[in-house]
Protein backbone atom coordinates (compact mmCIF):
# COMPACT_ATOMS: atom_id res chain seq x y z
CA UNK A 1 0.00 0.00 0.00
CA UNK A 2 1.08 3.57 -0.47
CA UNK A 3 2.89 5.07 2.48
CA UNK A 4 0.62 7.24 4.59
CA UNK A 5 2.15 10.70 4.80
CA UNK A 6 1.42 13.77 6.83
CA UNK A 7 -1.47 15.62 5.22
CA UNK A 8 0.62 18.56 4.04
CA UNK A 9 3.28 16.28 2.55
CA UNK A 10 0.74 14.04 0.90
CA UNK A 11 -1.09 16.94 -0.72
CA UNK A 12 2.13 18.43 -2.09
CA UNK A 13 3.17 15.03 -3.41
CA UNK A 14 -0.24 14.59 -4.98
CA UNK A 15 0.25 17.72 -7.02
CA UNK A 16 3.73 16.77 -8.14
CA UNK A 17 2.78 13.25 -9.14
CA UNK A 18 -0.43 14.25 -10.87
CA UNK A 19 1.47 16.72 -13.02
CA UNK A 20 4.34 14.34 -13.70
CA UNK A 21 2.10 11.48 -14.78
CA UNK A 22 -0.19 13.44 -17.10
CA UNK A 23 0.05 12.07 -20.62
CA UNK A 24 0.09 14.29 -23.71
CA UNK A 25 -2.47 13.50 -26.40
CA UNK A 26 -1.13 11.39 -29.25
CA UNK A 27 -2.42 13.97 -31.74
CA UNK A 28 0.05 16.61 -30.44
CA UNK A 29 3.78 16.71 -31.30
CA UNK A 30 6.00 19.46 -29.86
CA UNK A 31 8.35 20.73 -32.58
CA UNK A 32 10.22 23.53 -30.79
CA UNK A 33 10.47 25.02 -27.30
CA UNK A 34 11.44 28.35 -25.77
CA UNK A 35 11.18 30.10 -22.43
CA UNK A 36 7.50 30.11 -21.44
CA UNK A 37 6.35 28.84 -24.83
CA UNK A 38 6.54 26.04 -27.35
CA UNK A 39 5.19 25.22 -30.80
CA UNK A 40 3.35 21.99 -31.48
CA UNK A 41 1.68 20.28 -34.43
CA UNK A 42 -1.84 18.94 -34.13
CA UNK A 43 -2.50 16.00 -36.46
CA UNK A 44 -5.59 13.78 -36.49
CA UNK A 45 -7.68 11.94 -39.07
CA UNK A 46 -11.24 13.16 -39.57
CA UNK A 47 -13.88 10.54 -38.74
CA UNK A 48 -16.85 12.49 -40.11
CA UNK A 49 -17.63 14.80 -42.99
CA UNK A 50 -17.61 18.42 -41.87
CA UNK A 51 -17.46 22.00 -43.07
CA UNK A 52 -16.12 24.16 -40.31
CA UNK A 53 -13.49 22.92 -37.87
CA UNK A 54 -13.88 23.16 -34.09
CA UNK A 55 -11.18 21.74 -31.84
CA UNK A 56 -11.43 21.83 -28.04
CA UNK A 57 -8.09 21.44 -26.23
CA UNK A 58 -7.58 20.71 -22.53
CA UNK A 59 -4.22 21.48 -20.89
CA UNK A 60 -2.98 20.07 -17.60
CA UNK A 61 -1.46 23.36 -16.43
CA UNK A 62 -2.47 27.00 -16.87
CA UNK A 63 -1.98 28.67 -20.26
CA UNK A 64 -1.86 32.47 -20.53
CA UNK A 65 -2.65 32.61 -24.24
CA UNK A 66 -2.74 30.32 -27.25
CA UNK A 67 -1.93 31.02 -30.90
CA UNK A 68 -3.68 28.98 -33.62
CA UNK A 69 -2.27 29.35 -37.14
CA UNK A 70 -5.51 28.52 -38.99
CA UNK A 71 -8.33 30.41 -37.31
CA UNK A 72 -9.65 31.98 -34.14
CA UNK A 73 -9.02 31.06 -30.50
CA UNK A 74 -11.45 31.28 -27.60
CA UNK A 75 -10.16 30.92 -24.04
CA UNK A 76 -12.81 29.11 -22.00
CA UNK A 77 -10.51 29.30 -19.00
CA UNK A 78 -6.75 28.97 -18.51
CA UNK A 79 -6.93 25.21 -19.05
CA UNK A 80 -9.43 24.95 -21.92
CA UNK A 81 -9.40 26.52 -25.37
CA UNK A 82 -11.72 26.32 -28.35
CA UNK A 83 -10.16 26.68 -31.81
CA UNK A 84 -12.36 27.42 -34.82
CA UNK A 85 -11.78 27.56 -38.56
CA UNK A 86 -15.16 28.03 -40.34
CA UNK A 87 -13.95 27.27 -43.87
CA UNK A 88 -12.13 24.02 -43.12
CA UNK A 89 -13.60 21.02 -44.95
CA UNK A 90 -12.85 17.34 -44.44
CA UNK A 91 -14.06 13.86 -45.31
CA UNK A 92 -13.52 10.71 -43.21
CA UNK A 93 -9.87 9.71 -43.36
CA UNK A 94 -8.57 13.15 -44.34
CA UNK A 95 -5.74 14.38 -42.15
CA UNK A 96 -6.29 17.61 -40.24
CA UNK A 97 -3.06 19.39 -39.34
CA UNK A 98 -2.29 22.79 -37.87
CA UNK A 99 0.07 24.48 -35.46
CA UNK A 100 -0.53 25.82 -31.95
CA UNK A 101 1.73 27.92 -29.76
CA UNK A 102 0.83 28.16 -26.06
CA UNK A 103 2.36 30.81 -23.79
CA UNK A 104 2.63 30.18 -20.06
CA UNK A 105 4.29 31.51 -16.92
CA UNK A 106 4.13 28.48 -14.62
CA UNK A 107 4.68 24.77 -15.15
CA UNK A 108 4.78 23.63 -18.76
CA UNK A 109 1.24 22.83 -19.93
CA UNK A 110 0.64 19.85 -22.21
CA UNK A 111 -2.50 18.88 -24.10
CA UNK A 112 -4.30 16.09 -22.20
CA UNK A 113 -7.67 16.26 -23.95
CA UNK A 114 -8.72 16.99 -27.53
CA UNK A 115 -12.11 16.92 -29.25
CA UNK A 116 -12.32 17.56 -32.99
CA UNK A 117 -15.88 18.48 -33.95
CA UNK A 118 -17.03 16.62 -30.86
CA UNK A 119 -14.97 13.46 -31.45
CA UNK A 120 -12.22 12.46 -29.03
CA UNK A 121 -8.94 12.44 -30.97
CA UNK A 122 -6.66 12.52 -27.94
CA UNK A 123 -6.38 8.73 -27.99
CA UNK A 124 -8.60 8.19 -24.98
CA UNK A 125 -7.16 7.08 -21.69
CA UNK A 126 -3.72 5.51 -21.99
CA UNK A 127 -5.11 2.75 -19.77
CA UNK A 128 -8.07 2.10 -22.10
CA UNK A 129 -6.95 2.58 -25.71
CA UNK A 130 -9.29 2.07 -28.63
CA UNK A 131 -9.64 -1.55 -29.73
CA UNK A 132 -11.33 -0.85 -33.07
CA UNK A 133 -14.45 -2.77 -32.08
CA UNK A 134 -17.67 -1.71 -33.81
CA UNK A 135 -20.29 -0.37 -34.03
CA UNK A 136 -19.14 0.96 -30.67
CA UNK A 137 -15.94 0.11 -28.88
CA UNK A 138 -17.57 -1.92 -26.12
CA UNK A 139 -14.22 -3.24 -24.94
CA UNK A 140 -12.84 0.26 -24.46
CA UNK A 141 -16.06 1.35 -22.73
CA UNK A 142 -15.82 -1.60 -20.33
CA UNK A 143 -12.20 -0.77 -19.54
CA UNK A 144 -13.14 2.85 -18.88
CA UNK A 145 -16.04 1.86 -16.64
CA UNK A 146 -13.69 -0.05 -14.36
CA UNK A 147 -11.36 2.95 -14.45
CA UNK A 148 -14.23 5.05 -13.10
CA UNK A 149 -14.43 2.81 -10.04
CA UNK A 150 -10.77 3.52 -9.32
CA UNK A 151 -11.62 7.24 -9.30
CA UNK A 152 -14.28 6.50 -6.64
CA UNK A 153 -11.96 4.67 -4.25
CA UNK A 154 -11.75 5.80 -0.66
CA UNK A 155 -8.95 4.99 1.77
CA UNK A 156 -5.28 4.19 1.15
CA UNK A 157 -4.80 3.54 -2.56
CA UNK A 158 -2.82 0.62 -3.97
CA UNK A 159 0.46 0.90 -5.86
CA UNK A 160 -1.24 -0.07 -9.14
CA UNK A 161 -3.82 2.75 -8.94
CA UNK A 162 -4.29 4.03 -12.50
CA UNK A 163 -6.21 7.24 -11.75
CA UNK A 164 -3.25 9.35 -10.71
CA UNK A 165 -5.13 12.52 -9.76
CA UNK A 166 -6.64 10.62 -6.82
CA UNK A 167 -4.67 9.92 -3.64
CA UNK A 168 -5.11 8.46 -0.16
CA UNK A 169 -8.16 9.93 1.56
CA UNK A 170 -10.51 9.47 4.51
CA UNK A 171 -7.82 7.60 6.42
CA UNK A 172 -9.58 8.25 9.72
CA UNK A 173 -12.85 6.56 8.79
CA UNK A 174 -14.04 4.51 11.75
CA UNK A 175 -11.85 6.27 14.28
CA UNK A 176 -14.96 7.62 16.01
CA UNK A 177 -16.01 4.05 16.89
CA UNK A 178 -12.59 2.43 17.23
CA UNK A 179 -12.79 0.31 14.07
CA UNK A 180 -10.87 0.59 10.82
CA UNK A 181 -13.55 1.50 8.28
CA UNK A 182 -11.24 2.83 5.59
CA UNK A 183 -11.74 1.73 2.00
CA UNK A 184 -14.85 1.21 -0.03
CA UNK A 185 -16.28 3.62 -2.56
CA UNK A 186 -17.44 7.19 -2.44
CA UNK A 187 -21.03 7.06 -3.53
CA UNK A 188 -21.34 9.55 -6.38
CA UNK A 189 -20.14 13.10 -6.94
CA UNK A 190 -19.89 13.36 -3.16
CA UNK A 191 -17.76 11.60 -0.54
CA UNK A 192 -20.20 9.69 1.67
CA UNK A 193 -19.89 5.91 1.86
CA UNK A 194 -23.48 4.68 1.70
CA UNK A 195 -23.38 0.92 2.30
CA UNK A 196 -26.74 0.06 0.74
CA UNK A 197 -26.15 1.23 -2.84
CA UNK A 198 -22.48 0.24 -2.57
CA UNK A 199 -23.52 -3.34 -1.83
CA UNK A 200 -25.93 -3.37 -4.78
CA UNK A 201 -23.11 -2.07 -6.97
CA UNK A 202 -20.83 -4.89 -5.87
CA UNK A 203 -23.53 -7.52 -6.42
CA UNK A 204 -24.21 -6.23 -9.92
CA UNK A 205 -20.54 -6.04 -10.89
CA UNK A 206 -20.06 -9.60 -9.67
CA UNK A 207 -23.14 -10.75 -11.60
CA UNK A 208 -21.66 -9.42 -14.82
CA UNK A 209 -18.38 -11.21 -14.17
CA UNK A 210 -20.21 -14.49 -13.49
CA UNK A 211 -22.78 -14.66 -16.28
CA UNK A 212 -20.91 -12.78 -19.01
CA UNK A 213 -17.49 -14.11 -18.15
CA UNK A 214 -16.56 -14.69 -21.80
CA UNK A 215 -17.21 -11.07 -22.74
CA UNK A 216 -15.24 -9.76 -19.78
CA UNK A 217 -12.42 -12.14 -20.62
CA UNK A 218 -12.40 -11.19 -24.32
CA UNK A 219 -11.98 -7.56 -23.28
CA UNK A 220 -9.10 -8.43 -20.96
CA UNK A 221 -10.98 -6.97 -17.99
CA UNK A 222 -11.38 -9.91 -15.61
CA UNK A 223 -8.65 -8.77 -13.25
CA UNK A 224 -9.93 -5.20 -13.20
CA UNK A 225 -13.47 -6.44 -12.66
CA UNK A 226 -12.42 -8.60 -9.75
CA UNK A 227 -10.47 -5.68 -8.29
CA UNK A 228 -13.57 -3.47 -8.54
CA UNK A 229 -15.66 -6.04 -6.67
CA UNK A 230 -12.96 -6.70 -4.08
CA UNK A 231 -12.52 -3.01 -3.26
CA UNK A 232 -16.11 -3.08 -2.04
CA UNK A 233 -16.12 -6.50 -0.40
CA UNK A 234 -12.88 -5.82 1.48
CA UNK A 235 -14.69 -2.87 3.01
CA UNK A 236 -17.80 -4.94 3.81
CA UNK A 237 -15.65 -7.49 5.62
CA UNK A 238 -14.21 -4.66 7.73
CA UNK A 239 -17.67 -3.20 8.29
CA UNK A 240 -18.97 -6.59 9.51
CA UNK A 241 -17.41 -6.00 12.89
CA UNK A 242 -19.04 -8.84 14.82
CA UNK A 243 -21.92 -11.31 14.76
CA UNK A 244 -25.09 -9.50 13.70
CA UNK A 245 -23.33 -6.15 13.47
CA UNK A 246 -22.62 -4.18 10.28
CA UNK A 247 -21.56 -0.60 9.68
CA UNK A 248 -23.72 0.76 6.89
CA UNK A 249 -22.62 4.38 6.45
CA UNK A 250 -19.60 6.60 6.98
CA UNK A 251 -20.07 10.33 6.62
CA UNK A 252 -22.98 12.69 7.12
CA UNK A 253 -24.81 13.41 3.89
CA UNK A 254 -25.71 17.01 4.67
CA UNK A 255 -22.29 18.03 5.96
CA UNK A 256 -20.65 16.28 3.03
CA UNK A 257 -22.91 17.85 0.40
CA UNK A 258 -22.12 21.30 1.77
CA UNK A 259 -18.46 20.78 0.82
CA UNK A 260 -17.12 21.17 -2.70
CA UNK A 261 -13.52 20.02 -2.92
CA UNK A 262 -11.16 17.08 -2.94
CA UNK A 263 -11.74 14.04 -0.70
CA UNK A 264 -8.04 14.26 0.14
CA UNK A 265 -8.67 17.62 1.84
CA UNK A 266 -11.89 16.91 3.75
CA UNK A 267 -11.92 18.21 7.30
CA UNK A 268 -15.55 17.67 8.32
CA UNK A 269 -16.51 14.98 10.81
CA UNK A 270 -17.27 11.60 9.22
CA UNK A 271 -19.46 9.72 11.70
CA UNK A 272 -19.98 5.97 11.42
CA UNK A 273 -23.41 4.31 11.63
CA UNK A 274 -24.25 0.65 12.14
CA UNK A 275 -27.05 -1.88 12.41
CA UNK A 276 -27.21 -4.44 15.21
CA UNK A 277 -29.67 -7.00 16.53
CA UNK A 278 -31.25 -4.26 18.64
CA UNK A 279 -31.28 -1.78 15.72
CA UNK A 280 -31.47 -3.99 12.63
CA UNK A 281 -31.67 -3.38 8.89
CA UNK A 282 -32.80 -6.35 6.82
CA UNK A 283 -32.44 -4.59 3.47
CA UNK A 284 -28.88 -3.46 4.18
CA UNK A 285 -27.77 -6.77 5.72
CA UNK A 286 -29.48 -8.74 2.95
CA UNK A 287 -27.93 -6.76 0.10
CA UNK A 288 -24.49 -6.96 1.70
CA UNK A 289 -24.96 -10.73 2.06
CA UNK A 290 -25.86 -10.89 -1.63
CA UNK A 291 -22.73 -8.93 -2.57
CA UNK A 292 -20.46 -11.18 -0.51
CA UNK A 293 -22.14 -14.35 -1.79
CA UNK A 294 -21.78 -13.20 -5.40
CA UNK A 295 -18.15 -12.26 -4.73
CA UNK A 296 -17.52 -15.73 -3.32
CA UNK A 297 -18.49 -17.13 -6.73
CA UNK A 298 -16.26 -14.64 -8.57
CA UNK A 299 -13.22 -15.59 -6.47
CA UNK A 300 -13.92 -19.31 -6.01
CA UNK A 301 -11.44 -20.45 -8.67
CA UNK A 302 -8.88 -17.67 -8.28
CA UNK A 303 -8.65 -17.14 -4.50
CA UNK A 304 -10.45 -19.89 -2.61
CA UNK A 305 -9.48 -18.51 0.80
CA UNK A 306 -10.98 -15.12 0.07
CA UNK A 307 -14.03 -16.76 -1.47
CA UNK A 308 -14.62 -18.72 1.74
CA UNK A 309 -14.15 -15.61 3.87
CA UNK A 310 -16.79 -13.77 1.85
CA UNK A 311 -19.20 -16.68 2.02
CA UNK A 312 -18.94 -17.08 5.79
CA UNK A 313 -19.68 -13.40 6.29
CA UNK A 314 -22.58 -13.65 3.82
CA UNK A 315 -24.12 -16.51 5.82
CA UNK A 316 -24.06 -14.46 9.01
CA UNK A 317 -25.48 -11.38 7.31
CA UNK A 318 -28.29 -13.29 5.61
CA UNK A 319 -29.28 -14.82 8.97
CA UNK A 320 -29.10 -11.33 10.51
CA UNK A 321 -31.38 -9.93 7.77
CA UNK A 322 -33.90 -12.76 8.16
CA UNK A 323 -34.02 -13.04 11.93
CA UNK A 324 -34.16 -9.33 12.84
CA UNK A 325 -36.49 -7.67 10.41
CA UNK A 326 -36.64 -3.93 9.93
CA UNK A 327 -35.77 -1.40 7.24
CA UNK A 328 -32.28 -0.08 7.77
CA UNK A 329 -33.16 3.61 7.59
CA UNK A 330 -35.09 3.16 10.84
CA UNK A 331 -31.81 2.24 12.53
CA UNK A 332 -29.66 4.60 10.44
CA UNK A 333 -31.99 7.57 9.94
CA UNK A 334 -29.10 9.57 8.47
CA UNK A 335 -29.51 7.42 5.33
CA UNK A 336 -33.23 8.07 5.01
CA UNK A 337 -33.08 11.26 2.96
CA UNK A 338 -30.59 9.74 0.56
CA UNK A 339 -31.10 5.98 0.18
CA UNK A 340 -34.31 5.00 1.92
CA UNK A 341 -35.47 1.53 0.82
CA UNK A 342 -38.94 2.42 -0.39
CA UNK A 343 -39.61 -1.13 -1.57
CA UNK A 344 -39.09 -2.50 1.93
CA UNK A 345 -36.82 -5.40 2.79
CA UNK A 346 -38.74 -8.37 1.35
CA UNK A 347 -37.06 -8.12 -2.05
CA UNK A 348 -33.60 -8.08 -0.43
CA UNK A 349 -34.43 -11.15 1.67
CA UNK A 350 -35.43 -13.13 -1.40
CA UNK A 351 -32.62 -11.73 -3.54
CA UNK A 352 -29.97 -12.55 -0.95
CA UNK A 353 -31.39 -16.03 -0.32
CA UNK A 354 -31.11 -16.77 -4.04
CA UNK A 355 -27.51 -15.58 -4.12
CA UNK A 356 -26.80 -17.72 -1.06
CA UNK A 357 -28.26 -20.74 -2.83
CA UNK A 358 -26.22 -20.00 -5.94
CA UNK A 359 -23.02 -19.67 -3.90
CA UNK A 360 -23.56 -22.70 -1.63
CA UNK A 361 -25.86 -25.11 -3.49
CA UNK A 362 -27.68 -25.54 -0.16
CA UNK A 363 -31.35 -26.10 -1.03
CA UNK A 364 -32.48 -24.65 2.31
CA UNK A 365 -31.70 -21.22 0.90
CA UNK A 366 -33.91 -21.91 -2.10
CA UNK A 367 -36.69 -22.87 0.28
CA UNK A 368 -36.10 -19.66 2.20
CA UNK A 369 -36.32 -17.69 -1.03
CA UNK A 370 -39.65 -19.30 -1.90
CA UNK A 371 -40.94 -18.36 1.52
CA UNK A 372 -39.91 -14.74 0.99
CA UNK A 373 -41.46 -14.79 -2.50
CA UNK A 374 -44.82 -15.84 -1.11
CA UNK A 375 -44.72 -13.73 2.05
CA UNK A 376 -43.98 -10.47 0.24
CA UNK A 377 -45.93 -11.16 -3.00
CA UNK A 378 -42.82 -10.47 -5.04
CA UNK A 379 -44.41 -11.70 -8.25
CA UNK A 380 -46.14 -8.34 -8.61
CA UNK A 381 -45.13 -4.73 -8.93
CA UNK A 382 -41.71 -4.69 -10.60
CA UNK A 383 -41.34 -1.73 -12.95
CA UNK A 384 -37.57 -1.47 -12.99
CA UNK A 385 -34.43 -2.77 -11.29
CA UNK A 386 -32.23 -0.66 -9.05
CA UNK A 387 -30.52 -0.29 -5.66
CA UNK A 388 -33.93 -0.07 -3.98
CA UNK A 389 -36.16 -2.57 -5.80
CA UNK A 390 -34.66 -6.01 -6.55
CA UNK A 391 -37.83 -7.84 -7.62
CA UNK A 392 -36.86 -8.01 -11.30
CA UNK A 393 -33.47 -9.39 -10.33
CA UNK A 394 -35.25 -12.03 -8.28
CA UNK A 395 -37.21 -13.04 -11.41
CA UNK A 396 -33.98 -13.45 -13.35
CA UNK A 397 -32.14 -15.42 -10.66
CA UNK A 398 -35.12 -17.69 -10.04
CA UNK A 399 -35.34 -18.40 -13.78
CA UNK A 400 -31.73 -19.53 -13.72
CA UNK A 401 -32.02 -21.73 -10.63
CA UNK A 402 -35.56 -23.09 -10.34
CA UNK A 403 -37.39 -25.09 -13.00
CA UNK A 404 -40.83 -23.88 -11.88
CA UNK A 405 -42.35 -22.18 -14.95
CA UNK A 406 -43.85 -19.52 -12.67
CA UNK A 407 -40.51 -17.76 -12.43
CA UNK A 408 -39.58 -17.93 -16.10
CA UNK A 409 -43.06 -16.70 -17.05
CA UNK A 410 -42.82 -13.83 -14.55
CA UNK A 411 -39.43 -12.81 -15.90
CA UNK A 412 -40.69 -13.04 -19.47
CA UNK A 413 -43.72 -10.88 -18.64
CA UNK A 414 -41.51 -8.28 -17.01
CA UNK A 415 -39.25 -8.11 -20.07
CA UNK A 416 -42.32 -7.84 -22.29
CA UNK A 417 -43.51 -4.91 -20.19
CA UNK A 418 -40.16 -3.18 -20.68
CA UNK A 419 -40.26 -3.64 -24.44
CA UNK A 420 -43.90 -2.92 -25.10
CA UNK A 421 -45.51 -0.90 -22.32
CA UNK A 422 -42.87 1.22 -20.58
CA UNK A 423 -42.36 4.89 -21.44
CA UNK A 424 -39.60 5.78 -23.93
CA UNK A 425 -38.01 9.02 -25.01
CA UNK A 426 -38.52 9.94 -28.69
CA UNK A 427 -34.93 8.83 -29.31
CA UNK A 428 -35.54 5.36 -27.89
CA UNK A 429 -34.26 5.39 -24.30
CA UNK A 430 -36.54 3.63 -21.84
CA UNK A 431 -37.67 6.25 -19.35
CA UNK A 432 -38.26 4.70 -15.93
CA UNK A 433 -37.27 7.61 -13.68
CA UNK A 434 -35.95 11.13 -14.11
CA UNK A 435 -33.12 10.52 -11.62
CA UNK A 436 -30.35 8.61 -13.34
CA UNK A 437 -32.33 7.79 -16.48
CA UNK A 438 -29.31 6.11 -18.05
CA UNK A 439 -28.74 4.05 -14.91
CA UNK A 440 -32.27 2.63 -14.98
CA UNK A 441 -32.00 1.92 -18.71
CA UNK A 442 -28.67 0.13 -18.35
CA UNK A 443 -29.92 -1.98 -15.44
CA UNK A 444 -32.89 -3.35 -17.36
CA UNK A 445 -30.77 -3.62 -20.52
CA UNK A 446 -28.65 -6.13 -18.60
CA UNK A 447 -31.77 -8.10 -17.69
CA UNK A 448 -32.88 -8.07 -21.32
CA UNK A 449 -29.50 -9.34 -22.49
CA UNK A 450 -29.52 -12.01 -19.77
CA UNK A 451 -33.06 -13.03 -20.76
CA UNK A 452 -31.90 -13.39 -24.34
CA UNK A 453 -29.03 -15.60 -23.21
CA UNK A 454 -31.55 -17.75 -21.30
CA UNK A 455 -33.60 -18.19 -24.46
CA UNK A 456 -36.48 -15.89 -23.53
CA UNK A 457 -37.66 -14.04 -26.68
CA UNK A 458 -34.02 -14.04 -27.67
CA UNK A 459 -34.05 -11.67 -30.63
CA UNK A 460 -36.44 -9.15 -29.10
CA UNK A 461 -34.71 -9.01 -25.72
CA UNK A 462 -31.25 -8.80 -27.24
CA UNK A 463 -32.38 -5.98 -29.53
CA UNK A 464 -33.90 -4.17 -26.55
CA UNK A 465 -30.79 -4.50 -24.39
CA UNK A 466 -28.43 -3.49 -27.15
CA UNK A 467 -30.52 -0.47 -28.12
CA UNK A 468 -30.32 0.89 -24.57
CA UNK A 469 -26.56 0.46 -24.22
CA UNK A 470 -26.00 1.92 -27.69
CA UNK A 471 -28.12 4.96 -26.80
CA UNK A 472 -25.90 5.60 -23.77
CA UNK A 473 -22.80 5.21 -25.94
CA UNK A 474 -24.05 7.75 -28.48
CA UNK A 475 -26.50 6.15 -30.92
CA UNK A 476 -29.11 8.89 -30.61
CA UNK A 477 -27.05 12.06 -30.49
CA UNK A 478 -23.89 11.90 -28.38
CA UNK A 479 -22.14 9.83 -25.77
CA UNK A 480 -23.27 9.96 -22.14
CA UNK A 481 -20.00 8.34 -20.99
CA UNK A 482 -17.25 10.72 -19.90
CA UNK A 483 -14.17 10.43 -22.11
CA UNK A 484 -15.81 8.03 -24.57
CA UNK A 485 -17.13 8.48 -28.09
CA UNK A 486 -18.78 11.44 -29.77
CA UNK A 487 -19.16 14.69 -27.81
CA UNK A 488 -19.07 13.10 -24.34
CA UNK A 489 -19.93 14.98 -21.13
CA UNK A 490 -17.13 17.24 -19.94
CA UNK A 491 -18.67 18.78 -16.83
CA UNK A 492 -20.14 15.97 -14.71
CA UNK A 493 -21.39 16.83 -11.22
CA UNK A 494 -18.40 15.28 -9.46
CA UNK A 495 -16.28 17.04 -6.89
CA UNK A 496 -12.84 15.50 -7.22
CA UNK A 497 -12.70 15.56 -11.04
CA UNK A 498 -13.75 19.24 -10.97
CA UNK A 499 -10.53 20.07 -9.10
CA UNK A 500 -7.38 21.20 -10.92
CA UNK A 501 -4.04 19.56 -10.26
CA UNK A 502 -2.56 20.19 -6.85
CA UNK A 503 -1.46 22.49 -5.35
CA UNK A 504 -4.18 24.67 -6.91
CA UNK A 505 -7.11 25.43 -4.61
CA UNK A 506 -10.33 23.49 -5.09
CA UNK A 507 -13.48 25.06 -3.69
CA UNK A 508 -16.72 26.65 -4.89
CA UNK A 509 -14.79 28.24 -7.75
CA UNK A 510 -14.26 24.76 -9.20
CA UNK A 511 -18.00 24.21 -9.16
CA UNK A 512 -18.56 27.60 -10.83
CA UNK A 513 -15.86 27.04 -13.48
CA UNK A 514 -17.55 27.44 -16.91
CA UNK A 515 -15.06 25.12 -18.57
CA UNK A 516 -14.73 21.31 -18.55
CA UNK A 517 -13.69 19.46 -15.43
CA UNK A 518 -9.87 19.59 -15.22
CA UNK A 519 -9.71 15.83 -14.66
CA UNK A 520 -11.35 13.50 -17.18
CA UNK A 521 -13.53 11.06 -15.25
CA UNK A 522 -13.13 8.29 -17.81
CA UNK A 523 -15.98 5.81 -18.04
CA UNK A 524 -18.49 7.58 -15.78
CA UNK A 525 -22.11 7.37 -16.99
CA UNK A 526 -23.94 10.63 -16.29
CA UNK A 527 -27.58 10.65 -15.19
CA UNK A 528 -28.97 11.20 -18.66
CA UNK A 529 -31.64 13.05 -20.62
CA UNK A 530 -35.16 14.05 -19.72
CA UNK A 531 -38.20 12.35 -21.23
CA UNK A 532 -37.77 14.35 -24.46
CA UNK A 533 -34.06 13.43 -24.93
CA UNK A 534 -33.03 16.92 -23.79
CA UNK A 535 -29.69 17.10 -21.97
CA UNK A 536 -27.30 19.89 -21.01
CA UNK A 537 -23.75 19.24 -19.89
CA UNK A 538 -24.11 21.28 -16.70
CA UNK A 539 -22.07 20.62 -13.57
CA UNK A 540 -24.84 22.11 -11.46
CA UNK A 541 -27.50 19.69 -12.72
CA UNK A 542 -27.19 16.79 -10.30
CA UNK A 543 -30.42 15.22 -11.60
CA UNK A 544 -29.15 14.72 -15.13
CA UNK A 545 -25.37 15.13 -14.89
CA UNK A 546 -24.23 13.52 -11.65
CA UNK A 547 -22.43 10.19 -11.70
CA UNK A 548 -22.60 7.36 -9.15
CA UNK A 549 -21.23 3.91 -8.50
CA UNK A 550 -24.63 2.30 -8.99
CA UNK A 551 -25.11 4.29 -12.24
CA UNK A 552 -22.23 2.35 -13.77
CA UNK A 553 -22.95 -1.07 -12.30
CA UNK A 554 -25.57 -2.39 -14.73
CA UNK A 555 -23.84 -0.61 -17.61
CA UNK A 556 -20.58 -2.39 -16.77
CA UNK A 557 -22.29 -5.77 -16.48
CA UNK A 558 -24.20 -5.26 -19.73
CA UNK A 559 -21.04 -4.38 -21.65
CA UNK A 560 -19.79 -7.93 -21.06
CA UNK A 561 -22.91 -9.16 -22.85
CA UNK A 562 -22.44 -6.66 -25.68
CA UNK A 563 -18.92 -7.95 -26.22
CA UNK A 564 -20.13 -11.56 -26.25
CA UNK A 565 -22.81 -10.68 -28.81
CA UNK A 566 -20.41 -8.84 -31.11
Amino acid sequence: MRTVLLVSQALLLLGLIAGAQSQQCTCISITSEGSGTYTATFSAAATTTFTGLTVELKFNNAVNSLEFDSGSTEMVDNYNFKLQSPGWEAEPGWQVEFTITPHFSGSKPIVVGALMNGVDVCGGSDDCPSTGMGPYDYKQALCMSYLFYEAQRSGPLPSDQRVTWRWDSALGDGSDVGHDLTGGYYDAGDHVKFGFPMAFTATFLAWGLIDFYDGQNAAGQLDYGRAAVKWATDYFLKAHTSHFELYGQVGDGYADHAYWGRPEQMTMSRPSFKITSSAPGSDLAGETAAALAAASIVFKDVDSGYSSQCLEAAKDLYDFADQYRQTYDTSIPQAGDFYKSWSGYGDELCWSALWMFRATGDSSYLQKARGHWDEFSLQYGAQGFNWDDKKAGVYALYTMMDSDSLFRDTFSQFLSYLRNDAQYTPGGLIYLDKWGTNRHAANVAFLGLLGAKLGIDTDANRAFGESQINYILGAHSHSFVVGFGNNPPQKPHHRSSSCPDMPATCDQSAFDNPGPNPQILYGAVVGGPDEYDAYTDDRGDYVHNEVACDYNAGFTAALGAMIENH
